[in-house]
């Protein structure tokens, strides 16, 4: 659940390039989910492909963004057997109000990231 070492620059850079664009729209939509008492735990599944994991939050190609974002939370990780432990990811979790939860699929690397949102 830590954020992972082998996070290249290539993933690093693209993702950061990316997340300076989405960033507000991502914090909006976990501070939503958790207010609105869906879940505590927002996670963002990330991909240069579409993917089945949570809904389509942010297109690949909308506000110039290199990746196509979308939103679900705990439960679908849990359901589908894609988090081993609900209490260790739980206690790794990050306060939502200041990082986004990312969970990066790609062909080389497959994890969770934590990254800060950007100050106000």
């Amino acid at each position: 659940m830590e954020n992972n070492p082998d996070l290249n620059g290539k993933y690093l850079g693209s993702i950061s390039q990316d997340f300076v664009a989405v960033a507000d729209t991502l914090k909006e939509a976990s501070y939503q989910i958790r207010s609105r008492g869906f879940s505590d735990f927002p996670v963002f599944p990330i991909s240069k492909v579409e993917i089945p994991i949570g809904k389509l939050l942010i297109g690949r190609g909308e506000m110039a963004t290199n990746w196509f974002y979308n939103v679900t939370y705990l439960d679908e990780f849990v359901q589908r057997k894609l988090v081993a432990s609900e209490d260790d990811f739980k206690k790794a979790y990050k306060n939502p109000d200041e990082f986004c939860c990312l969970f990066v699929v790609d062909q080389d690397f497959t994890n969770f990231l934590f990254i800060p949102y950007p100050e106000d």
